[in-house]
């Protein structure tokens, strides 16, 4: 092939193309974050996130309204740069063996789509501070009892196996919280003028982007390091439904996700999916969430 602008430009159109086809290779799979993040459109260098501490409920109007402040607390996500780039030789292309490298970008753009997955498990895994200054998963989350005293509610049940997680995720906010300031796309350097083509003789091809996941609210999820067996499902179930507001009010707190690593997948599908338990008895747990096998979350 001969080197020349036109024929790069058809040259980065194809890797494109191979880029894009494995961005869509995983179907509704790349959109696991998509389930448990608020997604945020990013337009700074970090996000501030106001929350309604309290999640408040509807009250009858009378008199005057009440007006439920938004509290900052200082709490933001700044965003995070990623890349994944590769050099493909000039003499590959001007031999016109350079095919074997659409493979390569097709891997890219699945790694793009999968990417946001990734550090969305990543937070789950390092459990980071949220807006109340407590980690995401804590037995120590500040909420004012009916007296209007402090008191401490947990939403981790222990344990030390494989986490896994009851979720309320009927809600527009999430548990989590996925930001993107510039989205994943395929980028190219293909200037002969340029000082790195000068220099090494190679055009470079990758993707890039500026994103980065956080913690959400933290009276939506509910981790378990228990046995996954259905008196511990029981118990996750109740410790998130029950999760009250301030001044004891209820939430109204619906189980409506369960998400387990894949090592748990039989024993959730056991407890989610069998008409009767190992016993031959009804299973009362049967179609009780919805299941959500998520390969990202280590095994142990």
């Amino acid at each position: 092939m001969d080197i020349n602008s036109s024929n790069l430009q058809m040259l980065y159109q194809a890797f494109n193309a191979k880029f894009q086809e494995g961005f869509n290779s995983l179907g509704d799979g790349g959109s696991l974050y998509e389930t448990i993040c608020t997604v945020v459109p990013s337009t700074t260098g970090a996000e501030v996130y106001p929350w309604l501490q309290s999640l408040p409920r509807m009250r009858e109007w009378i008199g005057e309204r009440v007006i439920h402040g938004l509290s900052e607390n200082e709490f933001s996500i700044k965003n995070r740069k990623f890349e994944l780039t590769a050099g493909v030789p000039r003499d590959k292309i001007e031999d016109d063996t350079f095919n074997q490298y659409g493979i390569t970008f097709q891997e890219f753009g699945r790694q793009g789509r999968e990417h946001p997955n990734e550090l969305t498990a990543e937070v789950l895994v390092n459990n980071p501070i949220c807006y109340d200054d407590q980690q995401l998963f804590d037995s120590d989350h500040p909420v004012l009892d009916e007296k209007g005293n402090e008191v401490s509610v947990s939403n981790d049940m222990g344990g030390s196996g494989a986490a896994w997680y009851v979720m309320d995720l009927s809600r527009a906010i999430k548990p989590l919280i996925f930001q993107k300031r510039r989205d994943y796309s395929f980028r190219t350097l293909t200037d002969l003028n340029s000082h790195h083509v000068f220099m090494t003789d190679e055009f470079l091809f990758g993707t890039d982007g500026r994103v980065n996941a956080g913690a959400g609210l933290w009276q939506l999820i509910v981790r378990s390091r228990q046995p996954l067996t259905p008196e511990n499902y029981e118990a996750a179930r109740e410790r998130l439904q029950n999760i009250k507001g301030d001044h004891g009010k209820p939430l109204a707190l619906r189980h409506t996700h369960t998400m387990v690593p894949g090592n748990l997948e039989g024993a959730a599908l056991r407890i989610l999916n069998n008409s009767m338990n190992a016993a031959g008895a009804t299973n009362e747990w049967a179609g009780t969430s919805q299941l959500i096998k998520n390969p990202w979350l280590p095994s142990a």
